[in-house]
């Protein structure tokens, strides 16, 4: 997780943009609505100064409010600043910020500037997150430790556990998508909080549990290295079939 200092600096600099951002609208705006008014008498109706306010006000909403939004969707959960300080924002389960998330995330800011709600958050919470991290299940992690957890090589444990599960469970009921998805949580390990990566890993042992008709979790083998080994299989089978296309099959 990104050091509290590390992200309160990203913060105060994403607000110096985005007021930045907000000052050079309000000029133009201003510039541009000055002219209008002068002519509105000759080509607009009645009320145009109270439609321009409006229309700027709104904008100037949609401004400040989807600065955070727009970056975070599109750079998977970084804004300029995040992205140069190497930091992002991600799920608990270290999946990419979705639209939705990033959204709420956005809104909630207000809520965390607000009578410095944030930063007694952060306080008195281990996993030093802010009332939107709360909401939402998301943290800011290092960009780089992201960048390492795309490398998965399975454990030796992993394998021989494998060896033990299929004598004991019909690993071929596992799907492309469910093997995804085993994949996908097994690269974000390292930057998932405890309490988050022991509950995703519980319920995603208890889902693959079924798929596979085995009646109860082996007592010992752990949940990490048992989907590790539901993992290895797909690796297994590949290898069965790219034989059986070469010709090697039973060989």
């Amino acid at each position: 997780m990104a050091r509290t200092r590390s992200r309160a600096l990203a913060l105060i600099t994403d607000y110096n943009i985005l007021g930045l951002s907000l000052a050079l609208f309000i000029f133009v705006y201003v510039s541009i609505s000055a002219r209008l008014i002068d002519i509105r008498l000759e080509i607009f109706i009645t009320g145009f100064g109270l439609w321009m306010t409006a229309i700027a006000f709104l904008t100037l909403f949609l401004i400040y409010r989807g600065y955070f939004v727009f970056f975070e969707n599109i750079w998977q959960g970084q804004t300029p600043v995040k992205r140069i300080a190497g930091i992002r924002v991600v799920r608990d389960d270290g999946r990419p910020l979705s639209l939705e998330k990033a959204t709420l995330e956005s809104l909630l800011h207000y809520i965390d500037e607000s009578l410095f709600i944030g930063a007694i958050l952060i306080m008195f919470n281990k996993s030093e997150k802010y009332l939107g991290d709360l909401v939402t299940a998301t943290i800011v992690a290092q960009a780089q430790a992201l960048a390492k957890s795309a490398n998965l090589t399975i454990s030796e444990e992993g394998k021989l556990s494998y060896m033990s599960l299929q004598k004991i469970s019909d690993l071929s009921q596992l799907l492309p998508d469910d093997f995804s998805i085993v994949r996908e949580y097994l690269q974000r390990l390292n930057i998932m909080s405890n309490e988050g990566r022991i509950s995703l890993s519980l319920k995603l042992s208890e889902e693959v549990r079924s798929i596979i008709n085995l009646p109860i979790m082996p007592a010992d083998i752990p949940s990490d290295v048992f989907l590790e080994a539901c993992l290895f299989s797909l690796s297994i089978t590949r290898i069965l079939v790219s034989n059986q296309k070469s010709g090697k099959w039973g060989e």
